[in-house]
């Protein structure tokens, strides 16, 4: 539909009878009138255009900083792409409304996959000429940057600013836990209501804090501390509060958990603590360390006292103290002759062993320690071998290829020790990442390649491993504005686009990384413009 000539008259565009779809969105549940004030605005932008809506898609209180959760945004995506859309453009507010998406790249290459449906992608913020110029182009294209940028700086100031409630003795979000309960204050700080769980303030002003609950709970409280100094473990004193009838927080059964939450919160002496983990902008959540930690001590008033706290902390200290490896599997095959059987679950309800993650972080894995104890387990764990095999590969192909463009160009070539990320020319971002052959039902190979979206390489290259998974069988070059979301599934052949991609060498990938003059560049471009109009 579009064209790089004339720009279109809006009698001329109504002549041609378009049909449309809206995309609605709004980022949180409270902005109650957002979607009928966007439709009243799009339809009457379609109407200007003698555009029919004939669909809409709206998704209400989901953020635009990804895809994930947008089921409408995903819908509109694939409805276009499998053919059975109806309409030829679809219609939004302004690009914010597409999508803030943390690299503005994304939100062009969601507008390109319809766009190669012939379905146009439009915001209500500029006028419709059905034309594509580079005006247009970087317009956008800072539309996107600048939606972008809202997102980044709206996270840090909504992280400075919840970072200095807590240090004024305000809770940040989470369920009060047992025995606790959630007060509501006005602006001025005085108590208006407890909030029940899954309510929340409504005013910006209001603030909340925790206070102690009934007494009964409170009592409860005290038992389980007083009970776990005495000696008894975490799983006996859940099995006795369910034998009492006594529910959690959540109305449900008692487990090592839950018991351990109550032990070591400090919230349960008044302390109010923040940003013990972190995943700004929709990122993996991940642990920090306790020096970045807001505190603030005594904030609210303490349902346990100092002394049964630290002496609870003591005793997991104690516990948790460093543990030879002859000790750590010698509790393995005790807790095997008891059950029978070996899993992280089982080890981790283990009152006598630590968690199942010191199992792995000092033998390498769960299953090396488990052979170390003489047990196989029922299930075929092939897989995580040859999980582990790959990832000792893929340092090797990196070191291999940082190795061959070194010798190519001349120069070092950085890699970011975390990420792997590769560098060339100082601004082409390459990320690797390995393929492994499976065999489906039916006998067909297939391999998956995941995209490392978070890091945001400019070019992907995908090594895909031989049946047996212990050689390269091919690589594909992926660029970042054809793939970058999700997963791509490849089969033995693929026909077409995708097999443009495939490679049998990374020569191609070494000769990006040489570099020629201006000069140079210009000689040869004049020239193969020469030859090419011969």
């Amino acid at each position: 539909m579009q064209q790089t000539g004339r720009a279109y008259t809006p009698a001329e565009i109504k002549s041609l009878r378009l049909k449309g779809a809206m995309y609605i969105r709004m980022s949180t549940e409270l902005q109650v009138e957002s979607p009928e004030n966007q439709e009243r605005a799009i339809r009457t932008y379609a109407a200007q255009y003698g555009i029919e809506i004939i669909k809409v898609y709206a998704d209400l209180g989901v953020s635009g900083i990804n895809t994930e959760k947008r089921e409408q945004f995903q819908a509109l995506i694939d409805d276009v792409e499998q053919g059975r859309s109806a309409f030829n453009i679809v219609l939004y507010l302004d690009e914010s409304r597409w999508g803030r998406f943390v690299d503005s790249r994304e939100a062009d290459y969601h507008r390109m996959r319809l766009e190669r449906k012939n379905v146009m992608c439009q915001s209500c913020e500029k006028p419709l000429t059905l034309t594509s110029n580079i005006a247009d182009r970087i317009m956008t294209l800072l539309r996107d940057e600048s939606a972008s940028d809202y997102c980044r700086q709206l996270s840090q100031k909504v992280w400075a600013g919840q970072c200095n409630l807590v240090t004024k003795g305000f809770r940040q979000g989470g369920v009060a836990g047992f025995g606790l309960r959630r007060m509501l204050l006005d602006e001025i700080g005085r108590p208006k209501q407890e909030l029940a769980m899954g309510q929340r303030k409504s005013l910006l002003t209001e603030r909340v804090i925790l206070i102690p609950g009934s007494d009964e709970e409170r009592g409860i409280v005290l038992w389980v501390y007083d009970q776990f100094i005495g000696g008894i473990s975490e799983t006996e004193i859940a099995a006795q509060l369910n034998a009492k009838g006594v529910e959690n927080h959540f109305g449900r059964l008692w487990s090592r958990g839950t018991v351990c939450e109550v032990l070591t919160n400090e919230k349960y002496v008044g302390n109010n603590l923040f940003n013990r983990t972190s995943g700004k902008m929709k990122s993996r959540a991940k642990p920090n360390p306790e020096s970045e930690w807001v505190r603030k001590d005594h904030a609210f008033e303490p349902v346990v006292d100092m002394e049964r706290f630290y002496t609870v902390q003591g005793i997991y200290r104690e516990r948790n103290k460093k543990t030879t490896d002859d000790e750590l599997l010698k509790g393995l095959r005790d807790l095997y002759a008891r059950q029978g059987r070996l899993s992280a679950l089982i080890i981790d309800e283990a009152d006598f062993l630590p968690p199942s993650s010191l199992f792995r972080t000092r033998f390498g894995g769960l299953l090396r320690a488990y052979r170390m104890i003489g047990y196989t387990p029922e299930r075929d764990y092939q897989y995580v071998a040859i999980n582990q095999r790959l990832r000792a590969l893929h340092a090797e192909i990196v070191v291999d290829v940082v190795r061959n463009i070194e010798n190519l160009c001349g120069r070092q070539i950085p890699v970011d020790p975390e990420s792997c990320l590769l560098e060339l020319n100082y601004n082409l971002f390459v990320s690797v990442v390995i393929s492994r052959c499976f065999t489906t039902t039916a006998r067909t190979r297939r391999w998956k390649i995941r995209f490392d979206s978070g890091l945001r390489p400019d070019i992907t290259v995908a090594v895909r491993m031989d049946i047996r998974n212990e050689a390269i069988k091919d690589y594909y070059i992926l660029p970042a504005l054809e793939f970058s979301y999700g997963q791509l599934k490849l089969s033995e052949d693929n026909a077409g686009f995708l097999d443009s991609f495939r490679t049998d060498t990374l020569d191609y990938l070494l000769k990006l990384s040489v570099n020629i003059s201006l000069d140079k560049a210009v000689e040869n471009g004049a020239w193969g413009s020469r030859a090419y109009s011969h």
